[in-house]
């Protein structure tokens, strides 16, 4: 169905990040680890979402067929009063660049969350201190005058630290 789907579309696979928890991944075993396995194969890019969290069984992650590790907003939450938690946000950063994952800190809502996960080396941010959620149109709309205007989206996208060997 995701080939047909596209096939129809035009879609570049590479464009498309399916998200998934820890516990998802797990919880399904083999069965979903072939899944996960094709749909790489296919170019389309999978990422945990909500690391750490879940099960955070580090053994799994050099195993898994995955390129991103979203950190879960429960670690960005309290970034800037909580040093142990900074700890904690640098070594996943750390322990996932090593991997060869690109990382994406969620719940940035504030811009001082914002300059620490940049500050600690993540690789991107998602969070309603950059932009809610919104609708293709909106999100284009967006994105063209933020690029006009040199902002913060074009300053982010510049930003964004490409990894020296990704994984295969």
């Amino acid at each position: 169905m995701v080939e047909l789907a596209l096939r129809d579309s035009g879609l570049d696979p590479a464009r498309l990040v399916f998200e998934l928890t820890e516990s998802h991944i797990l919880d399904d075993g083999v069965e979903t680890l072939d899944r996960l396995a094709r749909l790489r194969a296919m170019g389309i890019r999978l990422a945990i979402d909500d690391f750490g969290t879940g099960y955070s069984s580090l053994s799994y992650l050099e195993h898994l067929p995955v390129d991103i590790l979203k950190i879960d907003r429960a670690f960005v939450v309290d970034l800037p009063t909580a040093p142990k938690r900074a700890a904690l946000v640098r070594a996943i950063i750390a322990m996932s660049g090593a991997l060869g994952l690109t990382t994406i800190a969620e719940g940035v809502e504030t811009a001082e969350q914002l300059r620490i996960v940049r500050a600690l080396g993540c690789d991107q941010a998602q969070g309603f201190h950059l932009a809610g959620p919104l609708d293709a149109a909106d999100g284009a709309a967006l994105l063209a005058r933020d690029h006009e205007r040199g902002g913060l989206y074009h300053e982010l996208l510049a930003a964004q630290r490409p990894r020296a060997a990704r994984r295969e």
